[in-house]
């Protein structure tokens, strides 16, 4: 019988083995990972690099390791980050005219591409830019590429391939639910809606939009940036956020906050400014408030006219006490450097690095289905 291991070096290379190739002694974070994306497991084949694909050096695969030893919410992101960097890395080099199209697979019923019907057992068939992928009230299917990762298409659903080059993936969701799990380096998946436009960084989550353009995301591992006309929310691991066609995202919440809590936010969303609905939504908003609710409140500096920023500003401080540097008339007058050190205060991780591929790696669209420009509210400034 062969001796357990006690020498950390090695417990660490078998761990890493196991991250790999399955060989060695598994690391708990590593297997909840894995039950978390069972969904989205390939039943029927095994998963197979392309010819002359290199294997990740040992010191590189032995920092991404590494990676697990970050705070829980941050693991998830990371894993994730790190597996789209190194797919990134060691991919063939694209060349014109590859990777234009992306593979559809029927899971139920009778999805349809245009009017052509993918059949049941039939195996997948390509997906070209401008084509569409629609489902019925008994159909779902899956959209998937080998640098992308897999998108699950619910019933009653209607998704368009718009871009797809070694830079940019981008649908379309007109309406419906998709369920996405994305190991493209963060900023590459981007999807369009009606209300607003959903930036990938490295994550799983699901997208559900309305028939009248409204929407809604939930984000189980990893980040999404929800984007429209500068107005930005960053949806973290267990968190969801909601949008409406001309407004755009609204305030983000974890979604094991208080009903109360969570009542209120769209409320105060969608509520006129100094109405008095509005005002009992922010009042219940800050008082059921808990410390990891500084997520809302951190959105909720922007979406407030200075009277009621002042409010929130109390009680964000009071759950988190703004750090050094930052101050409670920087904060009023919206100072962009002092709001990024205090949400770096909140072990969400650094803004600067979600914004930087929200912003900066992915594109500053606008959605497929413009809308009419935006009524500006003097009382609301959108800076972030």
């Amino acid at each position: 019988m062969t001796a357990k291991p006690t020498d950390p070096e090695q417990e660490k290379m078998m761990q890493e083995n196991y991250l790999w190739d399955a060989s060695g002694a598994p690391d708990p974070e590593i297997q909840r990972l894995e039950s978390l994306l069972a969904d989205f497991r390939q039943a029927d084949r095994a998963f197979v690099l392309p010819a002359g694909m290199p294997v990740a050096p040992r010191k590189f695969r032995a920092l991404l390791v590494g990676m697990f030893s970050l705070p829980r919410l941050a693991a998830a992101a990371a894993i994730l980050f790190a597996l789209g960097i190194t797919i990134f890395f060691l991919r063939p080099k694209f060349e014109p005219g590859t990777g234009a199209t992306w593979d559809v697979a029927n899971l139920q019923g009778a999805p349809q591409i245009g009017t052509k019907t993918i059949d049941a057992n039939q195996a997948p068939v390509k997906l070209r830019v401008g084509q569409t992928i629609t489902t019925n009230g008994d159909s779902r299917a899956s959209l998937s590429q080998f640098d992308l990762g897999e998108i699950r298409i619910d019933p009653n659903s209607r998704v368009r391939l718009l871009q797809t080059d070694a830079n940019r993936k981008r649908i379309q969701l007109d309406v419906g639910t998709i369920h996405a799990a994305i190991w493209a380096p963060p900023g590459t998946f981007v999807v369009d809606t009606p209300s607003a436009v959903a930036i990938d960084l490295g994550c799983a989550y699901t997208l559900q939009v309305a028939p009248d353009g409204s929407g809604t995301i939930r984000t189980t591992l990893g980040w999404v940036g929800f984007h429209l006309n500068g107005r930005d929310s960053f949806i973290p691991a267990g968190a969801m956020c909601s949008t409406r066609p001309k407004l755009g995202p609204g305030i983000p919440y974890f979604e094991d906050a208080s009903s109360a809590f969570r009542e209120a936010i769209p409320k105060f969303d969608s509520s006129l400014e100094n109405s008095p609905t509005r005002i009992a939504a922010l009042s219940t908003i800050l008082s059921e408030a808990r410390k990891q609710d500084a997520l809302s409140l951190w959105h909720l500096l922007s979406r407030t006219n200075p009277a009621e920023r002042d409010y929130v500003y109390a009680r964000f401080a009071a759950l988190v006490p703004p750090p050094k540097g930052v101050t409670r008339a920087g904060i009023l007058n919206l100072d962009q450097s002092m709001l990024d050190l205090w949400w770096n205060s909140l072990g969400l991780g650094e803004i600067s690095t979600w914004r930087f591929w929200e912003q900066s790696a992915a594109p500053q669209p606008t959605p497929i289905s413009q809308q009419p420009p935006q009524k500006k509210q003097s009382s609301l400034k959108d800076t972030h």
